[in-house]
């Protein structure tokens, strides 16, 4: 693949090792050349095989910072649990209304929620919301009881990820914008890491996390040292 000049210029900056944490947050904001606010990503690559259920990571990271942009939360309910919804702040709220909408194509929406009793019509989605990670799922807290709408589209609104394996046995995640201070970028980091860690599948073997790396949009990789990544999970656990 050919690279731009700026990426090129931007690449000369990153040395051929891992970096620490606060190191790799300082040289991303550094390395991002594009004219809008980045965002910064973490690329884990996992010592585990896709094909195996046994070995699937899923899970959500509240993020401490958010992630620095407005998320449009729809809500898949009906009766109460659609006014209860309309309180707490979704930008969308229906049933058989919203799931027509979807399948004709529309997707202007950042995050699903889901209440328990419909999601049978709801599953019908599957394909479509699922490749782009946008399936209600109860595993990642996005299939909740009535009583519990509120406070996940709550947490939504501040910056909840959800974090998968893809086929290539990699996690990728948005952990903020490259205008956030390092320290907020820092501490978005280290729950992530947390959170993937602790959502170690049971068919794990031999060495979990292989490697990992930082990136903004458009940016160089930054490989991140391990030792102290670990460190810093755990002193956000």
């Amino acid at each position: 693949m050919e690279r731009g000049k700026k990426y090129l210029e931007a690449a000369k900056l990153v040395e051929d090792r891992p970096y620490q944490p606060e190191e790799a947050i300082h040289l991303a904001k550094k390395t991002s050349y594009v004219q809008f606010d980045a965002t910064v990503e973490l690329h884990l690559r996992m010592g585990l095989d896709p094909r195996h259920a046994d070995q699937q990571v899923r899970g959500v990271a509240l993020l401490p910072n958010g992630l620095g942009k407005p998320v449009r939360v729809l809500v898949f309910a009906q009766g109460e649990a659609a006014q209860i919804a309309q309180q707490a702040g979704a930008d969308y709220v229906g049933a058989d209304d919203l799931i027509r909408q979807i399948e004709g194509g529309w997707l202007e929406f950042d995050t699903t929620v889901a209440t328990q009793d419909i999601m049978g019509r709801v599953s019908r989605l599957g394909r479509i919301l699922g490749r782009r990670g946008l399936m209600p799922n109860p595993r990642a807290g996005t299939v909740v009881a009535q009583e519990d709408l509120p406070r996940s589209i709550r947490d939504a609104k501040k910056g909840r990820v959800e974090f998968r394996l893809d086929r290539t046995a990699i996690i990728h995640v948005p952990i903020g914008k490259v205008s956030f201070e390092e320290k907020a970028l820092l501490e978005n980091l280290s729950t992530v890491v947390d959170a993937v860690m602790r959502a170690k599948p049971s068919g794990a073997k031999g060495q979990y996390l292989r490697s990992a790396y930082l990136t903004t949009s458009m940016g160089p990789g930054i490989q991140l040292d391990l030792a102290p990544l670990m460190a810093l999970a755990s002193a956000a656990a």
